[in-house]
């Protein structure tokens, strides 16, 4: 099998601090694991569909804005039976070893509403400062969901998740 995910890291700055919501995954593949929102999009669904549908189903939050949503181009219009969209995400990744091969996408976005308690094969959904962040994942790389590991280390080095 081959997927394709579109991924959340969602943000918001309390007291001049960033934090994203983190959740724990809980279906058999990775049980416990901490991740960020996300997952595989359905054929021929659109990727920001695909994003705003996840995080709600995974959180309960509505999403609001998208990082690179812009940018979006699509083929609309100039042939009815195969429409084509571009975008610019944050970040993409791909599997390059391991037992489920992936590619997929992360968007920074904010969001708003409550967070659910547990969403859809989801725990413990929160929001994490993201210097608590990295300091989890400085002590515990493998607490985090093998999939997430290269996104959320793009994300702190990039320098993104800084204090606003």
């Amino acid at each position: 099998m081959f997927y394709v995910n579109a991924r959340a890291i969602i943000e918001r700055a309390v007291d001049g601090k960033r934090e994203i919501v983190i959740q724990r995954r809980m279906k058999p593949d990775a049980p416990g694991k901490l991740e960020l929102p996300g997952g595989r999009i359905e054929p021929f669904e659109p990727l920001l569909d695909a994003l705003v549908r996840e995080v709600k189903e995974e959180t309960g939050l509505d999403v609001i804005t998208i990082e690179g949503q812009e940018t979006r181009v699509a083929t609309t219009g100039i042939n009815p039976d195969f429409v084509v969209e571009c975008l610019r995400p944050f970040a993409a990744y791909q599997t390059v070893r391991g037992p489920v091969d992936s590619l997929g996408y992360y968007f920074r976005c904010e969001a708003s509403g409550e967070l659910l308690e547990a969403g859809d094969d989801t725990s413990e959904v929160r929001w994490m400062a993201v210097g608590e962040l990295q300091a989890l994942f400085d002590q515990d790389p493998l607490a985090f969901a093998d999939v997430d590991r290269a996104g959320i280390l793009y994300y702190l080095n990039s320098g993104k998740g800084r204090s606003t």
